[in-house]
C-alpha cells in the first residue's frame, strides 16, 4: 500500500497534463524501454515471426519498431484516462456503427460486444460510455493490490461504465438482465489449455476462452465486433459490427470462430496496433484435440 500511496499523486500529476505533452513522455519511454531495456523484445520478436512468416525480416523489424511507438503512446494515453474529459473523448475516437446499437436498444436488447487488444481499448470504453445507449459493462481481472484495485475501477468507471470481475461475469449478467446491457469481452486473452475451443489465429494452433461463445447462446444475446482503428497519433475510430445476430442458431464453436477471423483480419491490416508482448501461444494443444 506505500508504493500505492507513493505513486498515486504522480500518476494523477502526470494525467492532468495534456497529451501533448504526455507524447514527449511517450517518446522517452519508447527510448528505454525498445533500445536500453529491451522491454520483451524477445516474445514480441517470436510472436512476429510465427504469426507473419510470409513477411521478410525487414517486415517484420518495421512492424516491431511500430510496435513499440505505438505501445508506449498506449501507456500514456492509458493514464490519461484518469482525467480525460466526455468532450475530448469524443474528438479523439470518432465512432462508426452507431446505427447497429441504435437498432438493438430501441427493441429493449441486451449484446454482447467482444474485441481485442488492438488498438485503444480503454479510450474505446471511454468513448462507449458517452453514445448514450446500453449500459456497458466491462469484464476485468481484479488487481491483489487493494489501492491499484481501486485506481483501475476508477480509471474504468469515472465516465459511466460498470465492471465484472471475469469470474463473476455470468453472475453479474443474470442480475442484471433487466437493463439494456453491453458486455464487452476481449477476446485475445489465454485461457487454460484443456478447457479452451481451440483453432488457428495467426497461423498458430491457439485456445479460445470458451466464455463468450457460451454466455451468447445461453442469454440469447446478439454478438457485436468493435474494432478500434489507430487513424493517427491520439486519434481513433471505433467501429461497431453485427457479428452474429443470432447467436442460438448456431453450431458449437461458429461464434468462437467468427470473433476470431474478425480479429485476425483486423490485426492483419495493421499488425503495429496489436499487442505482441503478450504471451498468447504459451500452451501447446492439448492430445486429441482436433483443430476445425
Amino acid at each position: 500500500m506505500l508504493a500505492y500511496y507513493l505513486t498515486l499523486p504522480f500518476l494523477y500529476l502526470l494525467a492532468w497534463l495534456p497529451l501533448g505533452v504526455l507524447y514527449v513522455l511517450g517518446d522517452i519511454v519508447f527510448v528505454l524501454i525498445f533500445h536500453l531495456a529491451r522491454y520483451r523484445r524477445a516474445v514480441v520478436r517470436t510472436n512476429l515471426q510465427n504469426s507473419f512468416p510470409e513477411k521478410s525480416p525487414e517486415e517484420r523489424a518495421r512492424i516491431e519498431r511500430t510496435f513499440y511507438r505505438w505501445f508506449c503512446d498506449l501507456l500514456v494515453e492509458t493514464l490519461k484516462t484518469l482525467t480525460i474529459s466526455p468532450e475530448e473523448v469524443k474528438r479523439r475516437v470518432r465512432l462508426e456503427g452507431e446505427e447497429v446499437l441504435r437498432h438493438y436498444h430501441d427493441r429493449r436488447q441486451s449484446v454482447i460486444l467482444v474485441m481485442g487488444h488492438w488498438g485503444n481499448w480503454e479510450l474505446g470504453g471511454a468513448r462507449f460510455s458517452q453514445i448514450g445507449l446500453h449500459q456497458l459493462f466491462v469484464i476485468y481481472h481484479p488487481l491483489h493490490n487493494p489501492g491499484f484495485e481501486r485506481l483501475i475501477v476508477r480509471m474504468r468507471t469515472r465516465l459511466g461504465n460498470r465492471l465484472y470481475a471475469m469470474e463473476e461475469t455470468m453472475k453479474g449478467m443474470v442480475r442484471d438482465r433487466h437493463q439494456v446491457t453491453a458486455t464487452a469481452f476481449i477476446a485475445d486473452q489465454t485461457p487454460p489449455p484443456e478447457r479452451a475451443y481451440w483453432t488457428t489465429f495467426l497461423h498458430q494452433d491457439t485456445p479460445v476462452f470458451w466464455g463468450t461463445e457460451k454466455i451468447a447462446r445461453k442469454l440469447g444475446y446478439p454478438v457485436l465486433y468493435v474494432g478500434i482503428d489507430r487513424m493517427r497519433r491520439g486519434h481513433y475510430v471505433m467501429r461497431i459490427e453485427e457479428l452474429v445476430p443470432a447467436p442460438k442458431a448456431t453450431a458449437d464453436g461458429e461464434i468462437s470462430e467468427r470473433h476470431t477471423r474478425r480479429l485476425e483480419e483486423d490485426i492483419r491490416r495493421k499488425p503495429e496496433f496489436w499487442l505482441w508482448t503478450h504471451r498468447r501461444w504459451k500452451h501447446a494443444r492439448p492430445p486429441g484435440v482436433t483443430l476445425p
